[in-house]
């Protein structure tokens, strides 16, 4: 149990650039815990670009979600490397996007990875995704590729949402069987309401809506599923995996789903019951 307080001292909250997003972070989150935020393909870099300036300037570790698609070429990246190195962000997660065609010509996220390498490296944690269950359009055995050949310019690894606890182990062992060592954290969804989760995916805009409905239907059946989800089920199932020394788990990397409040209420209760 100890490991497990210890994984929740070290979370990461990942939030959607909304309107309201800056005040609910200023109001309900402790300025320990690092700020994730997401992209849009419908929206643009700039909301995220915005919100990982602004929270950043409040004491926030802001890690601003950089999809590769949605960079047009070498001097906007060079432009937004200057800004978020002028905000004092040193934290960067890197996935390709989930644009159907890219602004540019970074069509996946190792083209990226290889030009920020080439600038010198700015930024000092740098990281990319992990599929622990199949992602809609790639092969299982693709990502896993993937991951190894984008893990010399990382820094640590983020794993997309999962429910099962034995999936979660058996990817986590797959990853370090391929030597791929760096430090994973494990993502779980917060303590999500269903109705809310169906108003956060209509506000983000039709378009975005629906592709976000399509790509993860299954998220929506285990919300709706008899008894619902609940984040701290799958810890425990997962115990195993997350404090195990072989699996390098750093933390946890909690989907708040902008559920903000909602979700440092449920982690503070956590830490009660685990005897903080």
């Amino acid at each position: 149990m100890t490991v497990l307080r210890s994984l929740l001292h070290q979370v990461r909250y990942e939030v959607l650039p909304a309107r309201a997003t800056h005040d609910k972070v200023l109001a309900h989150v402790p300025r320990d815990v690092a700020v994730t935020v997401t992209a849009s393909p419908v929206k643009g870099l700039e909301p995220t670009l915005d919100l990982a300036t602004r929270l950043a300037s409040h004491g926030y570790r802001t890690v601003p979600h950089l999809p590769a698609r949605l960079l047009r070429d070498g001097a906007h990246v060079a432009e937004v490397v200057h800004r978020l190195r002028e905000a004092g962000v040193d934290d960067i997660f890197v996935p390709a996007g989930d644009s159907d065609q890219p602004a540019g010509p970074y069509e996946g996220a190792l083209p990226l990875l290889r030009h920020l390498a080439e600038l010198g490296s700015p930024f000092a944690r740098v990281g990319i995704t992990g599929y622990p269950e199949s992602h809609p359009l790639i092969d299982d055995d693709i990502t896993v590729q993937a991951m190894w050949d984008k893990h010399a310019h990382a820094t640590y690894i983020v794993s997309n949402l999962c429910f099962d606890a034995r999936v979660l182990g058996e990817w986590v062992s797959r990853v370090r069987r391929r030597d791929v060592t760096l430090p994973v954290h494990v993502g779980v969804a917060g303590p999500v309401e269903r109705t809310k989760l169906l108003a956060m995916a209509a506000k983000i805009g039709v378009g975005e809506s629906t592709r976000f409905l399509a790509r993860h239907a299954s998220w929506f059946l285990r919300f709706a599923a008899p008894g619902g989800y609940a984040p701290e089920r799958l810890l425990r199932r997962s115990a195993p995996v997350l404090t195990a020394s072989s699996s390098a788990v750093a933390g946890l990397h909690l989907f708040t789903f902008n559920q903000i409040a909602e979700t440092e209420r449920w982690r503070r209760r956590m830490l009660d019951r685990l005897g903080e």
